[in-house]
């Protein structure tokens, strides 16, 4: 069990996937959760923390808190994003991000997509320094990783849980998504509708398909990726039909795949490079005879072959 919790993975892996992490951090702040910054004019008798809120105790949100918050945290993430002195950036944005989630959960409405980015952003301190492209294998780095993984799949499966245990059989044979349809469905989700009974058989696919979503580590590495890529064709239409957004799950999810492959600043310097004009023009233009055999590998020099017939051999 523990060789499968730390199974070595490659350096270049944990700096792409730190690098994604850390950026999505400071997008959600602008892109996806700033709504947050509104919680600073609520009334704080509204303020009803979570239990981690209560335990710690953290102060009830003002102006000045999330305000401090909003703009260490973006600072930070980007700071972070670097891959430099990754467990002091890493610890503190960890810290700020979860102050941003409990200010945000606590009143009234908790999303249950960002356990795996939670997970995500406490273990990568411990996986120590990367760098991109970097090969060799780290087991500090694949310990976070598979527990970014694990994280993942649990959000999937205790969600059918909780379907299960608050919804009862009713949840799949009800209209969940019927009524997700109505209130934010989309022209396509209104195509869906239309089909006689649709709508209950994707009720009990969604939770056949979360309670058999651990299956994914005990496929092999090329079927793994096809389930991953699966999970990530489900978010899709999810979004393409109720237009509801799982996109830290999304992020947390990327856990899964060899991002070290994925090297965009390398691709860019190529094709800048192939479209220089610089590339063609600045390296000397080499002549036939400029070539030397050997180092073409055309094989030894002459003078180094067995005689000629013909040639005089001798003085």
């Amino acid at each position: 069990m523990s060789r499968w919790l730390t199974e070595a993975v490659p350096r270049g892996r944990v700096a792409a996937f730190r690098t994604l992490i850390y950026l999505f951090v400071a997008a959600d702040l602008l892109i996806f959760t700033p709504w947050v910054r509104t919680r600073a004019s609520v009334p704080g008798d509204l303020y009803q923390p979570l239990l981690i809120g209560r335990l710690l105790p953290l102060p009830t949100p003002t102006p000045t808190l999330v305000a401090v918050i909003f703009w260490a945290l973006l600072l930070l993430a980007l700071l972070a994003a670097t891959g430099r002195a990754p467990r002091l950036l890493g610890w503190a944005v960890c810290a700020l991000y979860l102050e941003w989630m409990i200010i945000a959960m606590s009143y009234g409405k908790v999303d249950h997509d960002r356990i795996g980015l939670l997970v995500a952003l406490a273990v990568l301190p411990t996986a120590g320094r990367a760098r991109h492209g970097d090969t060799t294998r780290t087991e500090a780095g694949g310990w976070a990783l598979r527990v970014t993984q694990i994280a993942v799949i649990c959000t999937y499966f205790l969600a059918a849980f909780a379907k299960l245990r608050f919804g009862g059989l009713d949840w799949l044979t009800g209209s969940v998504l019927a009524r997700a349809i109505i209130r934010r469905g989309t022209d396509l989700a209104d195509l869906i509708a239309q089909v006689p009974h649709l709508l209950i058989v994707a009720q009990f696919g969604i939770v056949a398909f979360e309670l058999l979503s651990p299956v994914v580590f005990l496929l092999p590495a090329r079927w793994r990726l096809a389930m991953v890529g699966f999970f990530y064709s489900f978010h899709a239409v999810t979004i393409a039909t109720i237009t509801i957004s799982f996109a830290p799950h999304l992020a947390a999810m990327t856990s899964f795949l060899p991002l070290e492959r994925v090297r965009p600043l390398v691709w860019a310097r190529r094709l800048v490079g192939r479209g220089s004009p610089e590339a063609t023009t600045d390296a000397p233009e080499q002549r036939p005879a400029d070539v030397d055999p050997v180092a073409a590998g055309a094989g030894p020099a002459l003078d180094d072959q067995a005689p000629v017939v013909g040639r005089p051999v001798g003085p």
